[in-house]
């Protein structure tokens, strides 16, 4: 299957979108990474504050070189965003994004919802709540 992504911005919410799918080679990763610094340009909020929802629930078991170059790319402190939340289907895909993002404070969901409803919260005993009201992976 081959790499799709889609990016959308909602700057009222300072809320990053990432639908990603199939199996990325490293093209698709630099494709990837210039629609990512293009669509935060759409933000108004300070640089790191705002927050990324990620669904690679359609995503394949990607290769050592992929997982590394995903790595690098959730490193970058230029685009890093204030709280990270990835959605994933239970399968090798969710090992593998746990360890690109090992360097990163992100929590893992089961669905958009629960995803949103933690990255939405107002402050951290809000999100904790949320946490606790969803649970997550």
């Amino acid at each position: 299957m081959e790499a799709a992504f889609s990016i959308d911005v909602d700057a009222s919410k300072s809320l990053v979108r990432i639908e990603m799918s199939g199996f990325f080679a490293i093209e698709d990763i630099v494709r990837f990474v210039a629609a990512r610094d293009r669509a935060h340009h759409q933000l108004k909020c300070a640089p790191n504050a705002h927050v990324t929802l990620v669904d690679i629930r359609g995503m394949k078991i990607q290769s050592q070189d992929s997982v590394e170059s995903f790595k690098h790319v959730l490193n970058n402190p230029k685009f890093a965003s204030r709280r990270l939340a990835i959605v994933v289907a239970q399968s090798l895909a969710r090992m593998q994004i746990k360890r690109a993002a090992s360097d990163r404070d992100a929590y893992y969901f089961d669905s958009i919802e629960g995803a949103e409803a933690w990255l939405l919260a107002p402050d951290a005993a809000a999100a904790e709540a949320a946490l606790e009201a969803i649970g997550h992976a």
